[in-house]
């Protein structure tokens, strides 16, 4: 019995050994967890002390850019041109007046055309003092010796002409001058080029400084508890896109920011919501290199919503040829060759889609320099999904697009609307390749939309002319034509041009022939 005891109370101290083993580390945890705690605030507190001089930074950083854009600006008034207001009748009208360096080349024209008039005039001069040939020469002396044989009492008057080297000498300098000019004028024409390309740019940001002065969003909020809002990258007609900064990813975002006003309709408000949230859906699950990638999207206000977008640095194609009017075959080629990139893996995906709205003002061009070589395609705003097992689909917003790059189905007129597939964006590659070669469009190059569908002009683009210059390869010219075949059932898919030979890597012909060779070995063997 007293055994049975002494163990028993030998095996209660134990326990309570172990109890009070285990509340000691339970008490050595919940020091540990406050010590974690602790520190995870102090990281916290260290964290938010971070974004906040970060988003300080950033801010200073966007302020100096807005101030230094604004001198540059208010410099290139005086030396590119400005916006003046001219009162006609009861309004006034907003007027161009170019600055002091478009007067100052137009003073130096004019002198050039006022040179060229004087050269013109001693030209004329010269021409009649130009010595006589052999044979009128001989009967000039014949006459001569007949008038001093009849009258010696009178001097005969001097020849009206120049020597021959003397007229050799004269015309010589008159030609050294007319070159010289001729010269100057071609470096004052390139010298108003560039002048137009500096306008061009002050234009555009003189036009988007005064957006930007105008906007509710410009003192840099913080929207969504994340997105910093550091400058406005442009305006369209019911939205605005801002340069943005993401505290969470740290990363430069484009935050796209669209305004429902009061006045409208509560079904055009409805209408337009449901378009945006449609291209969003579209939109989000996309994820390809040359895709302007779709991050996130939420409410700022009852009248407002914003979509985050992958910031590109660089310019849209679009500026870029108002800029240099084309673009050489080599980088044009690229440009196409990831535009087709793109559009194949729309076609491949799931749900394939058709962005129905390609044109240059849609792709982006990645980089600060004019022609960086990579781009990305944006704007799925009127893209269509192909969620049928059919390979076309019926156009359910014909008269949407922009006419000029859509092919002739998209205006077919009749009882039941017109079957579209990817054929329609092959047609969009050949318009803006050719208008990246020529400088200009091949359908309706100066025709409003509302001249295209009134005259039926993209209807009756059965065939493509090609201008004579620049000089074009003719492997540029047949793809062109292979992507604007009139008829869709002849016009080749996205998927069938991802394949054309224009766009294949060019095959070595020393790797090639020893291909050849070691085929026929073998074929022996």
């Amino acid at each position: 019995m007293e055994t049975f005891l002494s163990t028993g109370v030998a095996s209660s101290q134990e326990k309570e050994s172990k109890i009070e083993d285990l509340k000691t580390l339970v008490e050595d945890y919940k020091n540990q967890v406050d010590i974690q705690q602790k520190a995870v605030v102090k990281v916290k507190e260290s964290l938010e002390k971070c974004l906040a001089i970060n988003k300080k930074l950033l801010i200073t950083a966007s302020t100096l850019e807005k101030k230094t854009g604004r001198e540059t600006c208010m410099k290139n008034r005086l030396r590119l041109g400005q916006f003046v207001p001219v009162r006609q009748g009861v309004s006034f009208v907003e007027t161009w007046v170019d600055g002091h360096a478009f007067k100052e080349l137009a003073a130096q024209q004019e002198k050039i055309n006022q040179q060229r008039e004087e050269l013109e005039k001693q030209k004329k001069a010269l021409a009649k003092k130009k010595p006589p040939s052999n044979a009128t020469n001989v009967k000039e002396k014949r006459l001569s010796k007949t008038s001093s044989s009849d009258s010696d009492q009178f001097a005969r008057p001097s020849s009206p002409f120049l020597s021959p080297m003397e007229y050799h000498e004269r015309e010589e300098i008159l030609k050294l001058r007319a070159m010289a000019l001729k010269k100057e004028e071609t470096d004052l024409q390139m010298e108003l080029e560039k002048l137009d390309r500096e306008r061009n740019l002050h234009i555009r940001e003189s036009k988007r400084i005064h957006n930007e002065d105008n906007s509710k969003f410009k003192d840099h909020p913080t929207l969504n508890s994340r997105y910093l809002l550091l400058n406005l990258l442009g305006k369209g007609g019911f939205s605005e896109v801002y340069k943005g900064y993401d505290l969470k990813e740290h990363r430069y975002v484009a935050c796209k920011i669209h305004q429902l006003f009061n006045d409208w309709k509560e079904d055009k408000k409805t209408n337009y919501i449901k378009h945006a949230l449609r291209e969003y859906n579209i939109h989000k699950s996309l994820d390809h290199s040359r895709i302007v990638r779709l991050y996130d999207v939420f409410e700022i206000g009852q009248h407002s919503f914003c979509t985050v977008l992958e910031y590109c640095d660089g310019n849209d194609l679009d500026f870029l040829l108002k800029q240099h009017k084309t673009v050489p075959e080599r980088e044009a080629k690229c440009i196409v060759m990831q535009t087709v990139s793109a559009l194949k893996y729309l076609n491949e995906i799931k749900l394939p889609v058709i962005h129905y709205d390609l044109k240059p003002g849609n792709i982006l061009l990645v980089g600060t320099g004019a022609l960086s070589g990579e781009v990305k395609i944006t704007d799925f705003g009127l893209s269509k999904v192909m969620d049928c097992s059919d390979d076309s689909m019926d156009l359910t917003s014909q008269g949407a697009g922009t006419y000029w790059y859509l092919p002739p189905e998209c205006f077919v007129v009749g009882k039941e609307p017109p079957k579209i597939s990817s054929k329609v964006d092959v047609w969009s590659v050949g318009v803006i390749f050719f208008q990246m070669l020529y400088g200009k469009k091949p359908f309706g190059h100066n025709q409003t939309q509302a001249a295209i569908l009134e005259n039926n002009t993209i209807l009756k683009a059965r065939e493509v002319d090609f201008p004579a210059k620049p000089a074009v390869s003719n492997e540029a010219k047949n793809f062109i034509r292979r992507c604007l075949v009139y008829r869709k059932e002849e016009r080749a898919d996205v998927l069938t041009l991802c394949d054309d030979a224009y766009l294949k890597p060019p095959v070595n012909r020393k790797s090639s022939s020893t291909a050849t060779s070691l085929q026929n070995t073998n074929s022996q063997t």
